[in-house]
């Protein structure tokens, strides 16, 4: 299977796409955030990045879900900074402190090329939301050197629908996160209320744009939305909203990824109601209510996973 980039490489709509990307930053409103400052000029919003991506490392990954590590790996770009930052980020160093350093779309995609090279099954890009013009750029220079696997968008889910179109075709695979139910805790880690809100305008953008996850005889993702729920003490994520409306109007085979890594970073122990890993009851009343909405394809801690090839 063709990754879909490759028609509109041919027909010229790439390059299109990076020049409306690159609009965009003129006065940014790439994400929810819409802080309309002029990054062409260098000036920096809330993400902390002007005009070039920075880059904290790039490697093949294998600690990712299964459908994208298969045999060699998922070749991952950790993108510093972050639009969102939670104020309990597992990776506070890269996201709210912006370590890395700057590249040029060359640089990007060398480093694509090099993780292809070493068989990875596709390029994935972390936390690329605040970056996506730069990251389309790069795609472009890789792409015109014959790179030709498919790419995963890994994302807070904190999107736009808006911006998200211009990946349409470009992006094989979505792997958002949906964090919050609530607006309450959404406003509480993340300054951002219109988080649920967000995120699932943005799955349901991917969901249409890609489909149900599609994976090859070997069980290597090949097209299509994963989604991750990262289950949070006391109840906060809303795990049960969350996966009632993916089973409700994304798809009851939507793939979904119940987290249990929860544990206390950044200034989390700070807070009463997250400053604790998880309870084995809280996790298993999360798994159980994935499966009471009817979702089939459950990637958990102690359950199997449930995919299709097709």
């Amino acid at each position: 299977m063709q990754p879909a980039y490759i028609k509109l490489h041919k027909d010229g709509e790439l390059n299109r796409r990076v020049e409306a990307a690159l609009e965009r930053l003129e006065s940014c409103d790439l994400c929810p955030r819409m802080c309309g400052v002029n990054r062409l000029a260098g000036e920096t919003g809330t993400c902390g990045t002007g005009r070039r991506a920075r880059v904290a490392s790039y490697n093949a990954h294998f600690g990712e879900e299964a459908p994208l590590v298969g045999r060699n790996g998922s070749g991952t770009i950790f993108l510093s900074s972050c639009s969102l930052l939670c104020g309990f980020c597992q990776n506070y160093e890269i996201s709210h402190q912006a370590e890395g350093v700057e590249v040029e779309p060359e640089d990007m995609a060398a480093m694509m090329l090099h993780l292809a090279s070493r068989g990875c099954h596709n390029i994935n890009f972390v936390t690329p939301t605040h970056v996506i013009p730069q990251i389309l750029e790069a795609i472009q220079a890789a792409v015109d050197q014959g790179l030709n696997v498919p790419f995963v968008y890994n994302s807070s889910g904190y999107d736009r629908v808006e911006t998200l179109r211009l990946l349409d075709g470009i992006f094989d695979i979505y792997m958002p996160d949906y964090k919050f139910f609530e607006e309450r805790w959404a406003e509480r880690y993340c300054n951002a209320p219109d988080y649920p809100k967000a995120a699932s305008a943005s799955i349901k953008e991917m969901h249409r744009q890609a489909g149900d996850l599609v994976v090859d005889d070997d069980g290597v993702a090949r097209r299509g939305l994963l989604v991750r729920h990262l289950v949070m003490p006391n109840g906060v994520a809303g795990t049960g909203g969350v996966m009632k409306f993916l089973a409700g109007e994304i798809s009851i085979e939507t793939y979904v990824n119940v987290m249990d890594q929860y544990r206390p970073c950044g200034i989390a122990d700070r807070d009463e109601f997250i400053d604790r890993r998880l309870t084995a009851g809280e996790y298993r009343e999360a798994v159980d209510a994935a499966t009471a909405a009817g979702l089939t394809r459950l990637d958990s801690r102690d359950r199997p996973r449930l995919l299709f090839a097709f």
